[in-house]
């Protein structure tokens, strides 16, 4: 990667994609950013599907027994919890750290959760905690599917 002066044009940072395709290295932070806000949106659908679960039962809300709301719950939790058994990575944080070194920035270490949690929060924990959340808040959704049966 180095710079080509094409007459007034200087073309810098510019990288070869896995199709031959020429990308600048500021469309590479931009797709790492989407995939940044994506994975906040999976984040926050978990935790605030749960709460909307539990707090729809209370309130009567009919929606919260959606099938295919609950379903879908279940299943990223459940891909969450089992990622950390196994110990791998989130496929969304292997991909954005791919992203921001492609286009030269920094990558972090760990999970998406532990890099956000210790940026924003100054929180940082062994692998183990993070487990145990996991695995704590998936048991809840679960359990949240008897105490809050989904209509089909």
């Amino acid at each position: 990667m180095g710079s080509l002066a094409l007459g007034a044009l200087d073309i810098k940072d510019y990288a070869t994609g896995s199709w031959g395709v020429v990308m600048d290295s500021r469309w590479f932070l931009i797709l790492a950013d989407l995939l940044l806000a994506l994975h906040m949106l999976l984040v926050v659908f978990v935790i605030l599907g749960l709460v909307a679960t539990l707090m729809g039962h209370c309130l009567k809300w009919r929606w919260v027994r959606n099938f295919w709301f609950r379903l879908s719950h279940l299943i990223v939790i459940g891909i969450v919890v089992l990622q950390s058994w196994l110990g791998v990575l989130c496929p969304l944080t292997v991909w954005e750290m791919t992203l921001r070194e492609k286009a030269g920035d920094a990558a972090y270490d760990g999970s998406f959760i532990q890099h956000w949690l210790q940026s924003i929060l100054y929180y940082s924990a062994p692998d183990w905690v993070f487990i145990l959340v996991y695995s704590v808040f998936g048991a809840l959704v679960l359990a949240s599917w008897f105490w809050v049966r989904p209509t089909f």
